[in-house]
């Protein structure tokens, strides 16, 4: 095809740019040869003339058409060429956000600097099984291709993850471990793919470092074998690493970082474990702060570290080790703080002994530090005759230093990959593997030292057997296909590769400088200029002698010699790796010993298979085994090593692309992608698939995309094959262009190009012929359209205008009024705005006015206080002065004149007239004091008899003022002041009675010490009588320990470790079974959420139904249910936080609105109990009298005697009640006495009289009623008459309640007015009397019916409205109290407590709305299921009318003939065909509900399933054995999914599981399971399979149900064990006492939230236990259910008391261990004892004990020790510090008894965690319990609609 016939015009070509590289440009002018240039168009409509070398004819690159742009393949682009592939790049990464493109066995990874959600376990599962090119291009497809191949030709695979630094390497490389992990996880329980996962942050954190192109740059190459069994799962790992760069270590460029390990060990430095290491900030070390930037944005280093550390732990290093590798990597950050310091001149220089880098070095390492400090700065010189140690100068102290700190790095990197290496092997024979390299790509700097010289290396192998492999699989594919191919040129890098490894090759040449002792980089550096100047892949530059360039396959890269040599020798000096060695620890001096083989870096591990590999080309010879030290013959054999594995695995390509260096996100720098294209060998890969035929077409897709250039006469022919070839032959002329496969078309490149523009120049004619012929007969259409129309169109508008000219006039009348109107109300507004603005300002002006003049008067006043108080104690103090002062003045003269008086004194009593006068004074003396006594004596009576007197008159009137408190309080009148002035008069009253008090306490001091010494004696002796007990306590206790056998005991304690080692096992594997289940559910969950999201995709909202109270706080509720109590609700709000304090007030308010409501219709249904009482005592009364009456006459009269004295006394009683209540509500209204008096003396007045009158015609009545039954005997009526009569004779009232003797007075009386009316004569003459008397007596009592029914309600509406009123008065009261404290409360608390109320108002509105919408979803949702149901029932009977097959009925009769032949000699078998076993499934578990089968046998349907499983048996049919039992075991599963809160349900089926589990093995035929059974029995017994493995099913399926019966129960009982178990008052008034700070729990409990009694509890404990007997489950089953539930409630009980302090008082230990034993009894009623349940509770029970004992002394301590056993140290003392007192007679537990019990239990070795946790489940163990029912006995019900079972 020539140039002319492609570069027409409107094609479309790429131009070079040096700012875009390619730019896109479309041809104006046809091309024709010969012409200089080609005129073009570019895309900003700018014209260019392209020149054009006549000599080369370089024409530009064609542009491919539109439909193969964004392709996910680069390879199937037609023109395939650098632009294209660019191009095709870029619109997908930039316009589709597709980071992955295929380019044939490819795949190219663009880095798009962002977190992507393409990495997910759901992305996973949907790559996992699909071919390669059906999904888009992906890592997880590569990794899933690589799977794939490995289990389908058993081949092992690699992957090979390569490009430059930041692209994305290391990231790929951990997707496709994931991918593996994922999909190959392992089989048995070692994670081995956790481990293999865990790596990656350990390789990250001590590999990877900053760099000024990638923040995670990985400066090591790795390979990583994940090895697989047969089956294809993981079973373990090896790690291979490449060059790592230990330069790194000791210097950082500009702007980048060390290791990471570096800095995030020094983030955590602060931690405590860290605390010896040393270490600060990483600024302040020299090896990570050369860089500048020590910290990466957007990460936190600390966190990096802690998963560092914890993929340490998953990996098995020891703590110790993991301590001693962070020891030297601080160790290395000391070193290279050193301070060197020169000496004479520069040749010597030292260390200061006292350097504290130095030492913490040493310390670190465990090495001497005088050796270190000598050898860090000398060195040894060994020659033949002596060996010398001489002084290094200071630069040679850095790079000794340097060396030293890069070698200690590289030995710990090298320990930690083979320590990983060990943590992923494994001893399980490795099947195959899958191999991830992450090595890094081409790189070129300014400056290109070793390592890049070695990187690049590497990449020239990778490249060579990259080359190699894509040429093979190009040759593959061709041969496939039967095409002629010759031999396509690629560029073969092998001369490249020859000049670095060859013989005397760059790396031989600088090993051997390395040998020479004064060798130099520059020496070696002229060596090649010598030996490969003339190579064409080096050259010398021109302006160094330094340097040499080496012309790569990527680019050309400058080397820079210096540092060649020390960096290829990696001289470390060996006395200082001798220092190390000798390390105190074990680990540092393991690191530097010799290795064997540097070059084998992992060994192979024993179940490792040797892997048979061939060279791609003969290795290369080693010009000299010394050379093996050196790093670069080190790599060079690593590198072979990978290179053989490499081409002994099929592998896998991955180029990770770095879109540009700022690292933004989605930002496309075509220079930086085409230079890194170029590097990568992807142009490689497009320039060989150019080379031969890229383009290639299926027969039938080429025939449907080209048919449009075929002729008519082709198309008849049906050989499509032929037709293509007609067609191409016709077309193209050159046949080398195209080539015919098997099945498939092979074009050149271009090609395809070219068929799709002839596709659209035929396209384009047609489209011209088709537009010419339409548009014409549009135009002449659309001309008599718009002439028909104009016409139209006048008479419209001028109709339009006219009627808009009167709308216009209408709007402007309107608009004018609307102005009017609208400024009216706007001037009004204005004014009204204005006047309450003025209005407000006003009041708050004047307000603040008055609080001004206020706070003015206020500290006028309180500065007179001030000036009262301090001038009264100055004037006290001057008065005090003055008073000591005189006393002083007043002893001195009194002393002088009391000797002088004395003096006189002592003169005038030695005289004996002195004497007579002292005798003759005596005796009246006496007298005088006799009579005083007697005066005292009466005085003291006497005020004694007034204290009694004025403390009566004070109590009485204090009651009285009591009372008038409680009037006035319910009365609601008076304000606030009075009743504050009621307070304070009472205050004062109180004040008085304790001063009176006070006083008698005065007289009664003698009588209370006295008192007080017997107590004391008492209690001494008491105390002496508890250490007397105590002692004979312990000396028995003493005596029976001694008496035990030590070989009992050993027994016991060797039977409770086998118990315990055996429940540990069972509880491990039912944790696996559980596990099992919840990854069972969660594959149902997600299978159900797609099969929705197919069925109706789109947003789905949550069911509204779920409220958002609901949560799984352990945290008691902060509110309270007095929402007016501010100072008891606030400071929790405050501690607990606002959120949850306003979720608490929530759900407490409705708690407290649905207990109200439980609480009025307990009230209401206790009201109706009582009346049914009533009534049923009267209905037996009224039987009684019935029976007596027809007995005899005379006891008629007595009983109607009696009856009508009941009726009297009845209504007697009910007029003396209204009395009563009138009597009271009028004493209510009038406060006098006398009124009282008065009105109750009216009132008895007249019941006296209508009493006397009443009696008169008793006796009236009782004559009459005598001659009426008198008359009555001569006719028997029957009782049948009085039913009959009674039902026809429907009176307007009949409905209401009459008793029964009046039905049968009223009947008498009937009867004896219509059929005796001749007798009543002689009453009078015309018999009026009788008949008067009659129809008045049953009117009477029908009316007294009628009112009595009428009385009734009206007492019931009475006693609502008392119960309303009462309730508005606590309501009122409790606002009352609420009010007076807001008047306490600042005016800002004020405004708060206010909304606050407001905002509880509107919640409890909320709620009840809440509530109604939910009541109405719910019926909404059942009616809707009821129509769902009835839907399906008439589409099924329609179905059935309409379709019944005749074969159906004829085998339906014979079945019904069959059943009642065999009915007789049934065998205890089941015969249904298999077409009926969905419905056997459907009704017999599916649809089927508990009731239906409650009133037959026990564990029904598992019997009729073994019935039918045992004719299956019987007729030897192994498919309907299984797929009965599979069919029924997911019957099973999907009923308990459906009912997974039903409690009844999940109960019925674990019952039905059990017995059929124990059907299949009593009739098994296992001896072992024989052994009850009768001979019937054992005739049913299974005779053909064995179904061990289904009873291993069904096993593991009862522990499923078992945990979701135990769930469900603790879901049910959850809710109510705080509250009924602590909170509630089962001992009514134990607690009643309490400070009125314990108020709001206590009416928390009374009316707040959910508020339960342990009878509930019991209540529901009986429920379960009655549904699990009613079942028929297993006795053994239904102990541990209650086991666990005992142990849910003792731990949500105890974990309660633990946090809570109100409950730790000495009644709430009453108060529980009453519960406590209510819970025993009720374990003891049910037969439940021997189940373990009351041991669960004994933590429970010794913290009640805890509360109540005595906590005083160190006695008391020992005695809490000892019986507080199953409570930890934590727990106790916790308990010991929440105690609270709530009576006066308590005292707190003192801290220094606290610390005694400390010190009692610190021997113990108790867990650390202080609550139990109670979601705990016990190992469950299911007994064997055969059944005594044989199945011959068993009848089908009818109402389990099985009439399609035949009996045999």
């Amino acid at each position: 095809m020539s140039a002319a016939e492609l570069y027409t015009k409107y094609t479309r070509v790429w131009i070079a740019d040096p700012d875009e590289v390619w730019r896109s440009a479309e041809v104006i002018k046809d091309y024709k040869e010969g012409d200089k240039s080609l005129h073009l168009k570019l895309e900003d409509e700018t014209l260019y003339e392209y020149p054009i070398d006549l000599q080369g004819n370089e024409l530009p690159f064609l542009r491919n058409p539109d439909i193969l742009v964004g392709e996910n393949d680069l390879t199937a682009l037609s023109y395939l060429h650098e632009p294209a592939v660019l191009h095709n790049l870029k619109v997908r990464f930039i316009e589709s956000n597709h980071i992955y493109t295929y380019c044939g066995i490819v795949l190219v990874a663009i880095n798009p600097y962002e977190q992507l959600p393409i990495y997910g376990q759901d992305v996973i599962y949907a790559y996992s099984g699909q071919n390669m090119g059906d999904m888009d291009p992906h890592i997880f497809a590569v990794a899933e291709e690589a799977y794939k191949q490995m289990a389908r030709d058993e081949k092992n695979q690699s992957i090979i993850v390569s490009g430059e630094s930041g692209a994305g390497k290391t990231v790929s490389a951990k997707y496709a471990m994931r991918f593996f992990a994922t999909v190959g996880g392992s089989a048995s329980e070692t994670n081995i793919e956790t481990k293999v996962l865990a790596s990656s942050p350990i390789m990250e954190a001590i590999g990877n470092a900053k760099t000024t192109r990638n923040d995670n740059s990985s400066r090591f190459g790795k390979y990583i074998q994940i090895g697989f069994d047969k089956r294809y799962h993981i079973i373990g790992a090896n790690m291979r690493t490449y060059l790592l760069e230990k330069s790194r270590v000791v210097f950082q460029a500009e702007d980048e970082r060390n290791y990471h390990i570096f800095y995030q060990l020094c983030a955590s430095a602060s931690l405590p474990e860290f605390k010896d290491l040393g270490l600060t900030c990483a600024e302040d070390y020299f090896y990570t702060s050369q860089g500048g930037g020590t910290s990466i944005d957007g990460v936190d280093d600390a966190d990096d570290f802690e998963k560092t550390r914890h993929a340490f732990t998953l990996l098995g290093v020891k703590e110790s080790h993991q301590m001693t590798i962070f020891r030297i990597i601080a160790a290395i950050l000391h070193l290279g703080n050193l301070e060197i310091r020169a000496e004479r001149d520069g040749d010597a220089c030292s260390i200061l002994s006292e350097d504290d880098h130095l030492n913490s070095f040493c310390s670190l390492l465990g090495v001497e530090h005088s050796q270190m400090e000598h050898w860090l700065c000398h060195r040894k010189l060994v020659t033949t005759a002596e060996t010398y140690v001489k002084s290094m100068s200071m630069q040679q102290v850095v790079n000794a230093r340097n060396a030293l700190a890069k070698h200690i790095y590289a030995r710990l990197f090298s320990w930690i990959v083979q320590h990983i290496n060990k943590a992923l092997h494994t001893t399980i024979k490795q099947h195959s593997f899958i191999g991830v390299l992450d090595i890094y790509g081409f790189e070129t700097f300014e400056v290109n030292s070793f390592e890049q010289f070695c990187i690049n290396y590497a990449n020239e192998k990778l490249q060579q057997q990259f080359n190699l492999h894509v040429f093979k699989l190009e040759q593959e594919e061709y041969m496939k296909e039967g095409i002629p191919w010759t031999l396509i040129d690629f560029y073969d890098n092998q001369p490249c590769i020859d000049l670095i490894e060859a013989k005397l090759g760059i790396l031989d040449l600088l090993d051997e400088e390395c040998k020479v002792p004064k060798g130099t980089d520059q020496n070696w550096a002229q060596k090649l200029y010598d030996r490969h100047t003339n190579s064409q892949h080096f050259q010398k530059p021109r302006m160094s002698n330094t340097s040499f360039i080496v012309l790569h396959f990527a680019d050309k890269v400058e080397y820079q010699s210096e540092g060649f040599l020390e960096k290829n020798r990696d001289t470390v000096y060996e006395e200082q790796i001798n220092i190390l060695k000798a390390s105190k620890y074990q680990m540092v001096a393991d690191l530097f010993q010799d290795e064997k083989d540097a070059a084998s870096t992992t060994p192979v591990g024993k179940g490792t298979p040797k892997i048979s590999v061939r060279s791609a080309r003969p290795a290369i010879k080693a010009a000299n085994k010394e050379h093996k030290k050196t790093v670069g013959h080190q790599f060079r054999n690593s590198l072979h090593l990978l290179m053989e594995t490499l081409n002994a695995t099929t592998p896998h390509y991955v180029r990770c692309i770095k879109p540009n260096d700022e690292k933004l996100s989605f930002r496309f720098d075509s220079k930086r992608v085409v230079q890194q294209l170029r590097a990568c060998g992807v142009l490689e890969t497009i320039r060989i698939s150019a080379a031969g035929f890229p383009s290639r077409w299926s027969y039938h897709d080429f025939f449907n995309r080209y048919r449009v250039l075929m002729k008519k006469r082709d198309l008849c022919n049906n050989d499509k094959k032929q037709i293509c070839q007609t067609l191409l032959e016709d077309l193209i002329k050159d046949p080398d262009k195209f080539q015919f496969g098997r099945t498939k078309i092979f074009f050149r490149a271009g090609q395809v190009a070219y068929l799709e523009k002839l596709r659209a120049d035929k396209f384009r004619a047609a489209t011209i012929m088709i537009q010419k012929t339409v548009r014409g007969w549009l135009q002449w259409v659309r001309y008599k359209r718009l002439r028909q129309a104009a016409a139209v169109i006048q008479r419209y508008v001028r109709g339009h205008l006219a009627r808009r000219l009167a709308g216009h006039l209408r709007r402007t009348r309107a608009a004018i009024i609307f102005q009017k109107q609208y400024r009216m109300l706007r001037i009004l507004r204005a004014y009204q705005r204005v006047r309450s603005a003025t209005i407000t300002i006003q009041a708050f002006a004047r307000g603040m006015i008055v609080r001004r003049i206020y706070h003015k008067i206020l500290v006028e006043h309180k500065a007179i206080t001030l000036q009262k108080y301090t001038r009264g104690w100055l004037a006290r103090t001057w008065f005090r002065r003055v008073r000591a002062a005189t006393i002083v003045l007043q002893c001195c003269y009194r002393r002088m004149k009391a000797k002088q008086q004395l003096k006189a004194l002592k003169i005038e009593a030695r005289s004996a007239q002195h004497l007579k006068k002292l005798n003759v004074g005596m005796e009246n003396k006496v007298v005088q004091l006799q009579r005083k006594i007697d005066e005292q004596n009466k005085e003291y009576k006497l005020l004694n008899e007034q204290l009694s007197a004025l403390t009566s008159a004070h109590s009485s009137e204090v009651e009285k003022l009591k009372k008038e408190l409680l009037r006035y309080q319910q009365s609601h009148q008076g304000d606030g002041n009075q009743l504050v002035s009621l307070q304070e008069e009472m205050e004062h009253l109180r004040l008085e009675l304790e001063k009176a008090h006070g006083e008698r306490k005065v007289v009664e001091d003698s009588y209370i010490k006295e008192k007080d010494l017997l107590r004391k004696r008492i209690s001494d002796l008491e105390e002496e009588n508890a250490f007397l007990k105590q002692e004979k306590e312990e000396l028995n206790s003493r005596i029976l320990c001694q008496s035990e056998d030590e070989f009992a005991q050993n027994t016991v304690e060797e039977n409770i470790q086998m118990k315990k080692e055996l429940e540990e096992e069972r509880s491990r594997y039912q944790n696996l079974v559980k596990e099992y289940s919840r990854l069972e559910q969660r594959y149902d969950n997600l299978r159900d959420e797609i099969t929705i999201i197919k069925q109706a995709p789109g947003h789905r909202r949550n069911p509204s139904n779920q409220s958002s109270l609901e949560s799984d706080s352990n945290y008691p509720s902060i509110s309270t249910s007095e929402i007016g109590d501010t100072e008891d609700v606030m400071p929790q709000v405050e501690e607990v936080g606002m959120q949850e304090a306003a979720m608490d007030m929530t759900l407490f308010l409705k708690l407290q609105k649905r207990v109200r409501e439980l609480e009025q219709e307990r009230k209401k249904l206790q009201t109706q109990l009582e009346k049914k009482e009533e009534e049923s005592k009267k209905s037996q009364v009224t039987e009684v009298k019935t029976e007596v009456t027809s007995e005899h006459e005379d006891f008629a009269y007595n009983s109607l005697k009696r009856q009508e004295l009941e009726s009297e006394n009845k209504k007697l009683k009910n007029e003396l009640n209204e009395l009563r209540k009138a009597i009271a509500d009028k004493a209510t209204q009038n406060n006098s006495s006398n009124d009282i008096q008065d009105s109750y003396n009216l009132l008895l007045n007249q019941l006296k009289l209508a009493n006397e009158e009443l009696e008169v015609r008793k006796e009236e009545v009782l004559i009459l009623r005598t001659q009426i039954m008198k008359a009555a005997q001569q006719k028997e009526m029957g009782k049948n008459m009085v039913e009959s009569i009674a039902n026809d004779a429907r009176w307007t009232n009949s409905d209401k309640h009459i008793d029964q003797e009046d039905a049968i007075e009223a009947y008498q009386g009937m009867c004896k007015t219509n059929h005796m009316t001749e007798d009543w004569g002689y009453l009078n003459e015309d018999g009026e009397l009788g008949l008067a008397y009659q129809g008045l007596k049953q009117v009477a009592r029908l009316l007294e019916a009628q009112l009595q029914d009428q009385r009734r309600e009206h007492e019931e509406e009475v006693e609502a409205l008392k119960n309303q009123v009462d309730a508005m008065k606590e309501e009122m009261e409790k606002q009352q109290q609420t009010f007076l404290q807001t008047l306490q409360l600042s005016p800002e608390v004020q405004v708060e407590f206010g909304l606050q109320q407001e905002i509880t108002r509107l919640t409890n509105e909320n709620l009840d709305l809440k509530e109604l919408l939910e009541k109405l979803e719910k019926n909404e949702k059942k009616l809707k299921k009821e129509l769902k149901i009835y839907m399906k029932k008439v589409q099924d009977f329609q179905a059935f009318q309409t379709v019944v097959p005749a074969e159906r009925r004829q085998r339906e009769c014979h079945m019904q003939v069959a059943v009642q032949r065999k009915e007789k000699n049934f065998q205890g078998m089941l015969e249904y065909y298999k077409e009926d076993e969905p419905l056997l499934i459907q009704n017999l578990i599916t649809d089927l509900k508990p009731q239906a089968v409650s009133a037959t046998v026990p564990c029904l349907p598992a019997y009729i399933l073994y019935m039918c499983i045992r004719h299956a048996d019987y007729i030897n049919d192994d498919q309907k054995v299984h797929s009965l039992l599979t069919s029924t075991i997911n019957g099973i599963k999907k009923v308990l999914k459906k009912h997974n809160n039903d409690f009844e349900m999940t109960s019925f089926w674990l019952a039905n599981t059990r017995r059929l589990l124990h059907c299949l093995k009593q009739y098994s035929g296992d001896a072992g399971f024989m052994t009850q059974n009768t001979p019937k029995q054992n005739e049913h017994c299974l005779k053909n399979f064995d179904l061990t493995e289904y009873r291993q099913v069904l096993d593991h399926l009862s522990i499923q149900i078992y945990q979701q019966l135990i769930k469900i129960a603790e879901g049910i009982l959850h809710p109510m064990i705080v509250s009924a178990v602590l909170e509630n008052e089962s001992i009514q008034g134990l607690s009643g006492i309490k400070p009125m700070g314990y108020r709001n729990r206590n009416s928390s409990m009374a009316d707040g939230d959910s508020s339960y009694s342990l009878d509930e509890i019991i209540r529901q404990l009986n429920t379960f236990h009655t549904i699990m007997c009613d079942q028929g489950l297993d006795p053994e089953i239904a102990q541990q259910v209650f086991k666990q539930l005992f142990y849910m409630i003792n731990a949500v009980a105890l974990n309660n008391l633990l946090l809570r302090k109100d409950v730790c008082s000495w009644s709430t230990g009453m108060q529980l261990r009453f519960n406590i034993s209510q819970l025993e009894e009720w374990l003891r009623a049910k037969n439940l004892q021997d189940s373990g349940a009351a041991q669960t509770l004994e933590p429970l029970i010794q913290a009640a004990q805890l509360l109540q004992l005595k906590k005083k002394t160190s006695e008391d301590a020992e005695a809490i020790c000892s019986l507080c056993t199953s409570l930890t140290t934590q727990q106790i003392v916790k308990i010991l510090n929440l105690y609270t007192p709530v009576n006066e007679f308590e005292e707190r537990v003192t801290v220094a008894f606290i610390r005694d019990i400390q010190v009692h239990l610190q021997e113990r070795n108790d867990p650390p965690q202080l609550l139990l946790n109670f979601k705990h489940v016990f190992p469950v163990l299911f007994p064997f319990n055969p059944s005594s029912i044989t199945m011959d006995s068993i009848d089908l019900p009818t109402s389990l609609n099985l009439e399609f079972l035949n009996k045999v």
